[in-house]
């Protein structure tokens, strides 16, 4: 593939916000003390009087958005994945998902790629904390490109909802043109052997340069961006088992409980296939480079490679 652009999907988001809140007065921004971070202040300097930094208190964020929403108000809160749903889990189950109200979460700097924060700030159980609660979706947007479609959705979708999204600058892969919508896997490229499976902008990279080496062994790669990991696209997922025959999914995430995990469960039950899964295994993080990292857990391009001949090996058997 063609060296594609870098562009960052907080600021895509922070933008976004900016754009959704010209034209929707109910739309409110709260953050917790890291609004520079997440690029929320963009919509606090755009709309100071909608928005609001609660400081480092994530758990009164969420009870006083679910009020705010109680009353027609649009809240989006926002700081890093580990702590939001880490910090307040308890407030999200009770107060936003069992009421069924229109809060919705901005889960930034998710996956290792985060970096040298280290373990401490490497959100790798916030896909599994959040896909078990009744009434919430989760997004997680792939390139810049994506995260302005998916916020449009997430604006004008009624609910609980997660956008997921990293710290590091991501390669754009979609494009303007392209569909989004909500629950269904868009197809980045067509094969036949086998279906890769990604979520997020670096790791889909990594499929996309596996993919480039197993051609040169004959071996067709299809790729799947499964941006929405809930509500899940078992049209997508069954279509690919049935047409190539096994499936490897990819994911800065811990693979228990992941979209890896979710996909399996669609799999086993509907159209048995082998699968092999890249992505956390039972590790917090470590400090380092994205590209050390991911090296580290077994996330780039070489392990993609060595996962698909495993698993083109049992689809042989």
């Amino acid at each position: 593939m063609q060296t594609p652009e870098y562009r960052l999907t907080r600021e895509a988001l922070g933008d976004s916000l900016v754009r959704l809140g010209k034209d929707n007065k109910n739309i409110v921004v709260m953050d917790a003390d890291l609004s520079k971070s997440t690029m929320t202040n963009k919509f606090w300097k755009a709309y100071p009087d909608r928005f609001f930094d609660m400081g480092i208190a994530e758990q009164d964020m969420i009870s006083t958005a679910a009020g705010l929403a109680t009353t027609g108000k649009i809240p989006f809160c926002a700081t890093y994945g580990v702590f939001l749903p880490g910090r307040c889990w308890d407030q999200i189950r009770i107060s936003v998902c069992y009421a069924d109200l229109n809060v919705k979460i901005i889960a930034a700097h998710g996956g290792v790629s985060v970096g040298a924060d280290g373990a401490t700030h490497h959100a790798l159980e916030d896909i599994a904390m959040m896909r078990c609660l009744p009434n919430m979706k989760i997004i997680m947007p792939c390139d810049a490109i994506e995260m302005e479609k998916a916020a449009d959705v997430v604006a004008s979708t009624y609910g609980p909802m997660m956008l997921r999204m990293g710290r590091e600058k991501v390669p754009v892969l979609t494009k303007k043109e392209d569909r989004f919508i909500l629950g269904k896997a868009n197809v980045l490229q067509e094969g036949s052997d086998v279906t890769l499976i990604g979520g997020g902008g670096l790791i889909l990279l990594e499929c996309f340069k596996a993919a480039e080496e197993l051609a040169k062994e004959k071996i067709s790669c299809r790729i799947l961006n499964m941006h929405t990991i809930k509500p899940l696209d078992e049209d997508a997922i069954l279509k690919a088992a049935k047409e190539t025959g096994a499936i490897v999914t990819c994911e800065e995430h811990q693979i228990m409980g992941g979209m890896g995990s979710a996909i399996a469960e669609v799999v086993v039950e509907k159209s048995p296939v082998p699968m092999e899964f890249i992505g956390i295994k039972d590790r917090f993080g470590e400090s380092g480079t994205p590209a050390q990292l991911f090296d580290e857990f077994g996330l780039s391009a070489k392990f993609i490679v060595q996962a698909v001949k495993k698993v083109l090996k049992r689809k042989k058997a």
